[in-house]
């Protein structure tokens, strides 16, 4: 049997999650195989994916036009199809959850991407929605914005389990551990069991590069003593930002505050590399998975870039190495006039727009199903 990169992530402590859901996949029996033969230990979605899902394929037709026809909106629409597919996508990976004791085997659904700004609003949704699905192994997604760091503090509190999303900056990572550190203490205070309340911080990558490289590259153009510094951090900084992620994350959760909690059972929220499909040409279609490779960390990927990886990934533990040139890299950046809490705003601001667009586009899809399924057939 070929050897499969995949499953070796494993060994070496890495969850390999997919970035990616549609019907089909379930239905056809795509995501058993992944399971089973590659070791995918989880499975991420998030409204853009599910516009293209539903919008992109004749996959929903007749269920979107059976409940048109009962008088249903666009929005009833939209959570009926979603669910359904997080929920069967959970029940797929029901035994993996079992057998890991709740370490793996989780299916993230996200709220309404236009709640990003409002706490009540989103705890609200969130708590409604961790009810419809009625499944342990589902995470609710949560912006990782100023609005929804309290949002997630009070659901983890309540004991639901919560996948934080949109997370860029370092300093809002140390928010977002804090959030959930007082979450759990507070679940814990309330008499609550906290073994099962999980919850993954996801840490955007690529998209650092993408929004960085761009300037790098007109210093590199205008040569000069900038020039050289830029060229070293080039393709670099997404990087450098995840493995000092990394070490915060180690320095937060072996602190005494969690292992108080940890000595009641709680886990650890581990760090999730998202946005790890390489957007540049020039860049290895790997690059967001090889030098991230480390112990309680989870990818979650794209199909091309699972499948990429599959074929011809090279397993081994590097997120611990070159820590300090990853620190170098960030630290010089201000002598470039690139700051990079502008940047990781930027991004988060940008990032709450990229799922609002595709979620109305949707929405509208949704609002004219009889049109949409009658031009389908024709």
């Amino acid at each position: 049997m070929k050897h499969n990169s995949l499953r070796q992530l494993g060994t070496l402590g890495q969850s390999i999650w997919l970035d990616y859901i549609r019907r089909d996949l379930i239905a056809g029996g795509e995501l058993r195989r992944l399971i089973e033969d590659d070791g995918l230990r989880g499975m991420t979605s998030n409204p853009a994916i599910f516009e293209k899902a539903i919008a992109g394929s004749h996959d929903y037709d007749e269920d979107i036009r059976a409940m048109a026809l009962e008088g249903k909106d666009a929005q009833a629409i939209y959570e009926a199809l979603t669910q359904r597919d997080v929920q069967n996508a959970a029940d797929e990976f029901r035994p993996l959850y079992d057998r890991t004791d709740g370490a793996d085997g989780y299916v993230s659904l996200e709220v309404n991407p236009h709640l990003a700004h409002d706490t009540q609003g989103t705890t609200q949704e969130a708590r409604r929605l961790w009810a419809a699905l009625d499944r342990p192994n589902v995470l609710i997604k949560v912006p990782a914005t100023a609005e929804g760091l309290p949002a997630i503090r009070q659901l983890i509190s309540e004991g639901i389990s919560v996948n934080v999303t949109l997370l860029f900056g370092l300093p809002r990572y140390r928010q977002v551990a804090e959030a959930y550190i007082a979450g759990i203490e507070a679940c814990a205070a309330r008499g609550k069991p906290v073994k099962h309340v999980a919850s993954v911080a996801s840490f955007f990558v690529s998209r650092i590069d993408t929004l960085v490289d761009p300037l790098l590259e007109r210093l590199i153009a205008q040569g000069g003593e900038e020039a050289g510094i830029a060229n070293r951090a080039r393709g670099q900084v997404a990087i450098a930002s995840a493995k000092v992620a990394y070490q915060i994350y180690k320095e937060i959760f072996a602190g005494d505050r969690f292992k108080k909690m940890a000595a009641e059972g709680a886990r650890v929220q581990r760090l999730l590399w998202a946005s790890t499909g390489t957007k540049n040409p020039d860049y290895s279609d790997v690059k967001y998975i090889e030098p991230l490779i480390g112990p309680d960390t989870i990818n979650t990927a794209p199909l091309e870039t699972l499948n990429a990886y599959r074929d011809h990934g090279e397993p081994k533990a590097r997120l611990e190495e070159d820590v300090q040139e990853a620190r170098r890299v960030l630290e010089r950046l201000p002598e470039l006039g690139i700051r990079l809490d502008h940047v990781t705003q930027q991004l988060e601001d940008e990032g709450v727009t990229k799922f609002n667009q595709p979620f109305d586009k949707l929405m509208e899809t949704l609002a004219q199903p009889l049109s949409r399924h009658e031009t389908r057939s024709s």
